[in-house]
């Protein structure tokens, strides 16, 4: 295992007013609110400027009792501002720092937090600090308790914010099956949030994706629970490691809206409730009881009809009393107003409010002043509909988070100094380079076309990705990268010291044509522009040894709001890669996706084809070094690739013979999967032996299985060792497959290395036909392998509850019972 990169963490006082500006953005308020300087005293802050260390001034003091000493001053006003976001600037606040405005609206009494604050608006990394500094010392100094404020913000990619370091989407760490990458990826985030000033990143999205429609595939990590919460873990432990707030993202069942619709379509999942908790409760269970995650964002879906943004059951009972959740919910934007507005179970936005905060829902959220919104909680109170109990728990739980991150000890985070050798740091950028290249998955490669090495004198690079970087997604993540090249340019560094190797490039169409997306429904013909740019692809084709086609998705065609109804190549790629084919070339396609493609016809006639998800900015040069040889790639797939639309809904983990269609291909000749989950292939080749089970029966439910991995092949490179088990016969259907356990191991030609995965009773559960969750005794088949459907070794083990256990679960069948007997 590699060892996890050590980061400094900066946060040092500065309390330096900044008098400058930088065009139209100003960093000093000192005219308008001057500097208190007196109430910072030594090892303390007199935030009610009262001349007294008060209780939650003294750091010494438990945080408990910080929180009723501050809770017990708070006025009504004061409190009701807790529970508001405000967007920052040129989202909702009109000035980069505070203003005399600011004395007139619900920001005099302090807010739970603001978002997106300058995440897009100064790329002077020193300035952005000033002014975040600035912006709190306005509630440090000039609200009347001195309450600081939460600076959240995006984080899916890298951190939403200038020159912060770039790293593949979601979809691409999903495709990495990297725990260590993902817990080091989200240390960056966290690290490089603390310095801008940044103390909570919306980040790691859970939802786990099971419509390869969705626009916001390429924003989760994938199709199956368990891939999701191990990673999700990580990423949220690394975020935090920085004292920094991981808020995940969105809870709960929004990966599964009806046919991947989006916005006002986005309601009610179609999904059972042995599903919801299988699924897509899972993830964010692990991620709050091992991680500790103390924030999450609520989801825009009802299930069952009742909206999650008023939604007692999951909000309070699952999230807090199951799942442990102890920091503060914030809402999806407008997921409190949808209640009246889309959803219709509130005639209004001040009974939307209500049924929110009833339902232990902490902080609202959205693109306009919450001024209103805070009036109403004030209201609510004073005529006895909401009681002041239920104010003080939801306060209180956001106070927690404040003084979990430091705030009341030192609130002004980020450091003017050193932010510019942190963010986008040397260090930062090789573990960004490590994830692209980490997150390229080897679909195809027949007859060993790949790598190229030197091989192939002259390479023509083609498609609307070569030269771009429409496929880095700025939206909830960084801008201004410090390293970017495209895969022209990538292939052009990767060959620059043998002058025999050419490399010439031709976009031949663009990402979708004028006519999309509606040609998706109505076929349209080429522009002569089309093929005009198309007969010069070919015309350089000709010319070439091998044709590099790069082509996919782009901002245009994946992402929020971009579901599609078609899962084909966007546009006339198709049109051009058929061209590409016929010149009779070898082609290797270069597919850079957002969601799962059906490229049958890439995958029948290409020679090979590499998929990079998303890859960041970097990925450009990552997947030159893969297709060159300098690098071997050994991701994975994170969902299931269907041959057509036509299929889905199609995914894992599936119920038996829900899939069957893939097994009975004499009858159904054009169905069955494209790639299956967790598919990949190397440059070299790994054999699977040794499966050891250390106790076949057990009556505990804890096994550990483990086996030996050896690359037999010619060239060292990555293999994702994968773990499933099926509870073979159950009092209710059960998942084919579960994954269970996966690790990404290195190896050098011929050698060997043991994995070991622990199986624990939570991996085993099943829910009964009287709704309870229990193990139930029998055997349990465990399946080590490649892939879902390259399954290289298997066995079983049996479980036997213990006495105490009989009269709380259901009893298998007779031959399971038998074999238990049979142990005994």
């Amino acid at each position: 295992m590699k060892r996890r990169m050590k980061l400094r963490l900066f946060c040092g006082v500065c309390l330096v007013i900044s008098q400058f500006s930088y065009g139209q953005i100003h960093f000093s308020s000192e005219d308008v609110f001057p500097h208190k300087k007196e109430i910072y005293k030594k090892g303390w802050i007199d935030f009610n400027k009262n001349g007294i260390k008060d209780v939650y001034e003294d750091s010494k003091q438990s945080v408990e009792s910080r929180l009723d000493d501050l809770l017990s001053q708070m006025t009504l006003e004061e409190k009701a501002g807790q529970l508001v976001t405000y967007y920052g600037y040129k989202k909702v606040l009109e000035d980069s720092i505070p203003t005399e405005e600011w004395k007139r609206n619900v920001l005099r009494y302090g807010v739970a937090n603001i978002d997106e604050h300058l995440n897009g608006e100064i790329y002077d990394l020193k300035r952005l600090v000033a002014c975040m500094h600035e912006t709190q010392r306005f509630f440090v100094e000039h609200t009347r308790l001195g309450i600081p404020v939460d600076f959240s913000n995006e984080g899916i990619r890298g951190l939403c914010a200038p020159k912060a370091t770039s790293f593949p989407s979601m979809n691409g760490l999903g495709c990495t099956w990297d725990k260590e990458l993902a817990y080091l990826q989200g240390e960056i985030e966290g690290c490089e949030a603390r310095a801008l000033g940044y103390t909570n990143v919306y980040a790691p999205i859970l939802d786990v994706s099971r419509d390869q429609r969705w626009g916001r595939w390429e924003g989760s990590l994938a199709e199956d629970p368990y891939l999701v919460a191990r990673l999700g873990v990580e990423m949220a432990k690394g975020i935090q490691s920085q004292k920094v707030v991981s808020s995940p993202k969105h809870y709960v069942g929004y990966g599964d809206c009806k046919a991947a619709r989006q916005w006002d379509a986005r309601t009610d999942p179609h999904i059972t409730p042995s599903e919801m908790y299988y699924i897509h409760e899972y993830p964010f269970r692990k991620v709050f009881q091992e991680a500790g995650a103390l924030g999450v964002m609520c989801a825009y879906n009802d299930y069952d009809g009742v909206p999650m943004s008023a939604n007692y059951h999951y909000l309070t009972e699952v999230l807090r009393g199951e799942m442990g959740f102890k920091g503060y919910v914030v809402s999806d934007s407008y997921a409190i107003g949808r209640l009246a507005g889309v959803h219709k179970v509130a005639a209004d936005e001040k009974e939307s409010c209500l049924q929110a905060l009833k339902a232990g829902l902490n902080v609202r959220t959205e693109f306009n002043e919450p001024d209103t919104y805070a009036m109403y909680i004030c209201e609510l109170v004073n005529e006895g509909k909401l009681s002041m109990e239920r104010v003080n728990e939801l306060v209180r739980q956001v106070l927690y988070v404040k003084f979990w991150i430091g705030l009341f000890d030192q609130p002004y985070v980020g450091d003017i100094k050193t932010v510019g050798e942190i963010v986008s740091s040397d260090a930062h950028q090789t573990t960004a380079l490590r994830a692209s290249r980490e997150c390229l998955v080897l679909l195809k490669n027949d007859k060993q076309m790949l790598p190229l090495d030197n091989r192939y004198k002259r390479i023509a690079v083609i498609g609307p990705n070569a030269q771009s970087r429409g496929y880095i997604p700025t939206h909830y993540g960084p801008r201004g990268f410090k390293h970017y090249m495209s895969v022209y340019e990538g292939l052009k560094e990767v060959y620059k010291n043998d002058n025999s190797i050419s490399v010439k490039y031709a976009k031949g169409i663009d990402l979708v044509n004028k006519g999309w997306p509606e040609n998706e429904l109505i076929k349209d013909n080429l522009t002569e522009e089309e093929q005009q740019d198309i007969a010069e692809a070919v015309s350089l084709s000709m010319e070439s040894d091998v044709i590099v086609a790069v082509l996919g998705d782009g901002a245009h065609t994946s992402g929020e709001s971009r579901t599609r109804s078609s899962l084909d190549l966007p546009g006339h790629q198709e049109d051009l890669l058929k061209a590409l084919v016929k010149t009779g070339k070898p082609v290797v396609l270069v597919l850079i996706w957002g969601r799962p493609a059906s490229i049958n016809f890439g995958d029948k006639y290409c020679s090979a084809i590499l998929a990079a998800g998303y890859p960041g900015a970097q990925g450009g040069l990552a997947i030159a070094e893969a297709l060159k040889g300098d690098y071997n790639p050994g991701g994975k797939l994170n969902g299931t690739w269907p041959k057509t639309v036509g299929q889905l809904p199609m995914n894992v983990p599936t119920k038996p013979n829900a899939n069957m269609e893939e097994m009975h291909y004499h009858t159904v000749a054009n169905k069955g999967l494209l790639y299956c989950f967790g598919h990949g292939l190397s440059y070299t080749q790994f054999k699977y032996d040794n499966l050891v089970i250390d106790s076949i029966h057990t009556h505990t439910g804890n096994v550990t299985v483990s086996c030996t991995v050896t690359n037999v092949g010619s060239r060292e490179g990555d293999e994702v060792v994968q773990l499933y088990v099926n509870d073979v016969i159950g009092s209710t259907t059960t998942y084919e497959k579960n994954l269970r356990g996966f690790e990404r191991v290195h190896l050098k030609p011929n050698e060997s290395c043991t994995v070991s995965f622990p199986i624990v009773p939570d991996d085993l559960i099943l829910i009964n036909a009287k709704h309870e969750r229990v193990v139930e005794p029998g055997e349990f088949k465990v399946m080590v392998g490649s892939s879902y459907s390259d399954i290289r070794l298997s066995d079983s083990f049996y479980y036997r509850a213990s006495q105490s256990d009989v009269s709380k679960i259901v009893n298998k069948k007779e031959k399971i019972m038998n074999d238990i007997e049979y142990a005994q």
